[in-house]
Formats: structure tokens, C-alpha cells, sequence
């Protein structure tokens, strides 16, 4: 078996605010949104992210995930200094000794967003 691609679906309660979110502060757009269904495709080069009302198959209470999504980014200090004022941190840029330069950050929705890039790579 031979994967090609994951795209994550965020669930929200509110499409647009987090359409806006991404679309403003990280550059993706928007490629498809579908109000009556409550389900958008957002992308940015070759990165892609779904956003979806949770549906009946779905138990919702509030967006949640155990874990984080890791965004690689050759220029991770000019992000960090685009929104390291205007976000929630989780961390603060820095050089970890698994030998990669990162932060973390959480969308309107409370996922945890971590940016990073391979020290001494360009």
C-alpha cells in the first residue's frame, strides 16, 4: 500500500473565523468553501487542511487533539516575527537539540500549530 497524502480536518464551530485565521496569518487560501455542508479546503503551496462543522458521526464538545500539527518552514524566523505579537504562544522561538528551530503557537480553535525548520538547512 502506497500512501499519497494527509490533509487534516479541523472541526470548528465557526468556518469562517477560521478560514480568516489561517488565511491571515499564515498564508493559506481558500479553494473551496461550502457553507451549506459547513466544510472548507484551505491550502498553501503544497500544504492542504480541511475545516469542517462536525457532523452526527462526529461526538463534538469542543475542538480538541492530542497532539500537535508540525508545519515545516525554510524561513521560520521571519513567521515568528510576522506573529509572535499577535498570537497565542505556546513557546517562543528556539534552537532544540534534536537540531530543529521552532515554535508553537495555538489557532482560534485551541490546536496547537508548531513551526519549524532544520538547523544549518536551507
Amino acid at each position: 500500500m502506497q500512501l499519497e497524502s494527509l490533509t487534516p480536518i479541523l472541526y470548528t464551530e465557526d468556518i469562517k473565523a477560521t478560514i480568516q485565521f489561517y488565511t491571515k496569518h499564515f498564508g493559506f487560501f481558500c479553494n473551496n468553501y461550502d457553507e451549506t455542508i459547513g466544510w472548507a479546503s484551505l491550502c498553501n503551496d503544497d500544504v492542504e487542511l480541511m475545516i469542517a462543522k462536525p457532523n452526527e458521526h462526529i461526538s463534538f464538545i469542543k475542538s480538541n487533539f492530542s497532539g500537535s500539527f508540525y508545519f515545516k518552514t525554510k524561513d521560520v524566523d521571519a513567521l515568528w516575527n510576522a506573529i509572535k505579537d499577535k498570537l497565542n504562544i505556546c513557546y517562543p522561538i528556539e534552537n532544540f537539540d534534536y537540531g530543529m528551530r521552532e515554535f508553537a503557537v495555538y489557532d482560534n480553535n485551541g490546536y496547537l500549530l508548531q513551526f519549524g525548520w532544520k538547523i544549518g538547512t536551507n
